[in-house]
């Protein structure tokens, strides 16, 4: 009995290590995950999220664009940007809470979404909720800042579509594109069929791209 004791004292503090590492190990793999100034998923860890949502029942995926952030952020500094930009996370994770969906910072001043919708009149719904969040004041110092977005959308349901997370993010931008050009706060996409080409997998015209007859916008 009194080996047993003992051999249980000694191998604790072993255990006890070990549930340490292993705590911190899932820590930093959760951090990894995680964009460091928002909080919000990256994009390998939403594309893994958002391919298991998909699958489950009718959603919808939003790519969303701030406006006047560059002015903000060239203005008042990155500071107040980076303000902006975190405020604009919790907004989002808040509203993806309460919607059952899930959010990414794609770069800079864009983000994505997935979240459930039932119904055209859901989806529709649920973008002027989405802009109305968005274009709540932004407090960053002395400054209040209304920023608002140009938001994207396609609805998807695996019962009838065919279409991966790569695809409908495409859709969802060249909506947000749409929106952005015609000065609307968003647009959703009728079908799942692409309006433009691509060129290096992003839509041609889109920031970052050029190709004949297409022009790079901010």
């Amino acid at each position: 009995m009194s080996h047993t004791l003992a051999a249980l004292s000694a191998a604790l503090p072993l255990a006890a290590g070990w549930s340490l590492h292993s705590l911190r190990l899932r820590r930093r793999i959760e951090a990894a995950r995680r964009d460091p100034l928002t909080g919000l998923l990256t994009r390998d860890a939403f594309a893994d999220r958002v391919a298991r949502m998909l699958a489950q029942g009718p959603s919808a995926v939003y790519v969303i664009d701030l406006d006047r952030f560059k002015a903000i952020n060239d203005t008042h500094g990155h500071a107040a940007g980076d303000t902006v930009l975190r405020t604009t996370g919790l907004r989002l994770s808040r509203w993806a809470d309460e919607n059952a969906g899930t959010v990414v910072r794609l770069g800079g001043d864009e983000f994505a979404a997935v979240a459930r919708v039932f119904s055209r009149e859901d989806l529709l719904w649920t973008l002027t909720e989405l802009t109305r969040v968005l274009e709540e004041p932004v407090h960053a110092d002395s400054h209040v800042f209304t920023v608002g977005a140009s938001i994207g959308a396609v609805a998807y349901d695996p019962a009838t579509d065919t279409a991966d997370v790569s695809a409908l993010l495409r859709l969802a931008d060249e909506q947000m594109y749409r929106a952005k050009r015609g000065g609307a706060p968003w647009m959703n996409a009728l079908t799942l069929t692409p309006e433009h080409a691509t060129v290096n997998g992003r839509r041609a015209g889109r920031r970052g791209t050029t190709s004949s007859g297409t022009e790079t916008v901010a």
